[in-house]
């Protein structure tokens, strides 16, 4: 089975990879056509208020109450020879599609009651025509184009979690670069055509979220589940996510909901702040998408199963080969990130409008977020251990706690050390969540991690340690990486990530960790 997942993680990684380099090459255009302006603080601003909301209908807690259920419905379709898994599908999709469509229209008409809740600082400066009010009104004009991606990318979301439970990944995979794609397009042939470049990128991302809808639907044709939606707000199947969904809303969101928050602290600093934050945050996800998003894709519908089986002993091992498997690539690109943080910050994004104080600023952000990168990867792994058996109480609580943390911290940090203290309050909360889920695991005799996966834990982070003091010692000083040409930086960057990572594998080996620890059956 570990074969298996492996393989089907790959497919996942490397499709997240391609959709990873060409988000880094969209942020890249987006950096050299508005920088860190005023402009990109609002469209990011813009951009974030769907894509959080489609964490809570989509990709997040709707897919962790959906997988579980299909699954358990596909489960006795192979038992008794039915169909009741496409009825599922049928009333979820009916139901799901009039709520977003409702929830888009009203986020499109209410757009300046939006910025107001989410931007108070702009708010503020619009009711007393401060230097901020121009933000406020380009912001309520943008979620207007952006807010209707939410109900393309729930739907899209719908399509790939039914694909992922027939272990069809990479589809859903590959959609993601589609997205991107238009984004890149409408910031190289769409900013000239407008005042403002950032409406350029706000229908980037309105008709980036459409492709990927069409793009999903002749997989599901081709699978046999394209069905008619119908309405099923009384369903049985429909109630039992509605059931799963209402705490898991909070629960598995609770990083977005932080980032969200930061972004509301983010409106009273200087113009910059989100700006900042977004670019440090796209570098922390480009890691954490590539190996923990990727292995909890294909864990939660393979969990879901051994749960609906009753399999408890490879459930539990099917935990710790995930968390082995994102150890081995986590905490190295932990360590290799806050290391190399500003040369690769020069080389992606310093031209155009993206300045050398921007790179400075950008890799204090990173620092931070970094620190908690690998609790952030097992948040992805130990959350479907609960949603897979329909828990979805005991990670809501966690979640509260999680989030409690985050502001606490925020009020400490931010006055402090300014944006920075938001994204060292982040990761900080994001500890303390994936701490309190794996205790819940033990305390509910789940998982529990055995000696045996202690021991590969440990000799991983210790390679990645002499790994990042090795990276340290070799690479030049910023004011030296200032002066080199952009061919320069890119070699130079390149022989130390080569160097970095032959360097950290040799040292796992040396200390004992073979390639059978992630293969083993489980």
């Amino acid at each position: 089975m570990a074969k298996r997942l492996l393989k089907s993680g790959l497919v996942v990684s490397f499709m997240t990879l391609l959709s990873r380099v060409l988000g880094l090459v969209r942020d890249v255009v987006i950096a050299d056509k508005i920088g860190t302006s005023a402009g990109a603080d609002v469209f990011f601003f813009a951009n974030k208020i769907p894509n959080f909301l489609r964490r809570l209908f989509a990709e997040g807690a709707f897919a962790q109450a959906f997988v579980p259920v299909l699954s358990e419905y596909q489960h006795l379709d192979d038992e008794n020879n039915s169909q009741t898994s496409r009825q599922l599908i049928a009333k979820v999709s009916g139901t799901l599609g009039v709520i977003v469509t409702l929830v888009t229209a009203f986020g499109m008409i209410a757009s300046p009651l939006m910025v107001a809740l989410f931007g108070f600082g702009w708010f503020l400066d619009w009711l007393n025509d401060g230097a901020n009010a121009a933000k406020f009104d380009l912001a309520s004009s943008l979620l207007v184009i952006t807010f209707p991606y939410l109900w393309f990318i729930s739907l899209t979301a719908l399509a790939g979690s039914i694909l992922n439970t027939l272990g069809k990944f990479s589809a859903a995979a590959f959609t993601p670069v589609l997205l991107n794609v238009c984004i890149i397009l409408a910031a190289i042939y769409g900013s000239d055509l407008f005042e403002q470049p950032a409406y350029a990128l706000a229908w980037g991302v309105f008709f980036g979220g459409l492709s990927q809808f069409l793009f999903q639907l002749p997989f599901l044709y081709k699978a046999g589940v394209l069905v008619k939606p119908q309405w099923g707000w009384r369903d049985r199947g429909v109630q039992k996510i509605r059931k799963l969904i209402i705490p898991a809303l909070f629960g598995v969101s609770v990083t977005q909901i932080n980032l969200l928050l930061d972004t509301l602290i983010a409106s009273f600093l200087i113009t910059g702040s989100i700006s900042w934050l977004y670019y440090a945050d796209r570098l922390l996800e480009f890691p954490l998408g590539l190996f923990g998003i990727a292995i909890a894709t294909i864990i939660l519908p393979s969990l879901s199963r051994l749960h609906a089986g009753q399999n408890k002993a490879q459930f539990a091992a099917t935990l710790g080969w995930a968390l082995k498997v994102v150890s081995l690539l986590g905490w190295p690109a932990m360590a290799g990130l806050i290391v190399l943080a500003q040369p690769v910050i020069m080389v992606l994004f310093m031209r155009g409008e993206f300045s050398q104080h921007d790179v400075q600023q950008v890799s204090y952000a990173l620092f931070a977020y970094m620190s908690g990168l690998v609790s952030f990867m097992f948040i992805k792994i130990l959350a479907p251990g609960y949603y897979a058996r329909q828990d979805t109480t005991t990670p809501v609580k966690i979640g509260i706690i999680a989030m409690v943390v985050n502001m606490v911290f925020n009020l400490i940090l931010a006055p402090l050390f300014g944006y920075v203290g938001l994204a060292i309050a982040t990761a900080i909360s994001a500890t303390v969540n994936a701490t309190l889920l794996y205790i819940g695991l033990v305390k509910a005799n789940i998982y529990r991690l055995d000696k045996h996966t202690f021991i590969v834990m440990a000799k991983l982070v210790a390679s990645a340690l002499a790994m990042a003091l090795l990276l340290y010692w070799l690479s030049p000083s910023f004011n030296q990486w200032l002066t080199f040409s952009l061919f320069e930086k890119v070699s130079r960057l390149a022989i130390l990530i080569g160097v970095g990572a032959m360097s950290y594998f040799a040292l796992a080996l040396l200390l004992g960790v073979r390639v059978k620890h992630f293969t083993d059956k489980v």
